[in-house]
């Protein structure tokens, strides 16, 4: 197997022992949580929709750095504090498809990195 590390500066660096991104065998990319960080590692106050369109923001950074688009998007899984987030998560990552929209899973968490309400991680397939 061949495993490539990704990393962009557009995105926020990893903050622990993991990748931004891992493209393995040269088909699939495993990317890690993305939390609401701007690429220069500082935390996006306020509400969850703000903080979900930073998300998304590194979201299609790390694909443009992995030379993709959001239609290589084949799985993704969404952590919130509260389900109560739900609706407005949905409506902000939703916008990140035209059509056909990935596989996805949806669970509430005890808690996230820095105390953020959503982190989302996706894989890609070329």
């Amino acid at each position: 197997m061949i495993k490539e590390v990704l990393n962009t500066p557009n995105a926020p660096a990893a903050i622990g022992p993991y990748s931004q991104a891992i493209r393995a065998s040269g088909t699939f990319t495993f990317f890690s949580g993305q939390i609401p960080l701007r690429s220069d590692g500082t935390l996006v106050e306020g509400d969850v929709r703000t903080q979900t369109e930073q998300v998304v923001a590194n979201m299609r950074a790390m694909l443009v750095e992995a030379g993709l688009t959001p239609n290589h998007i084949v799985k993704t899984t969404i952590f919130l504090s509260s389900m109560d987030h739900f609706a407005t998560v949905n409506e902000v990552y939703g916008a990140l498809f035209e059509s056909n929209p990935p596989a996805r899973s949806t669970v509430a968490v005890a808690g996230l990195p820095r105390g953020v309400d959503v982190e989302i991680e996706m894989i890609t397939a070329q």
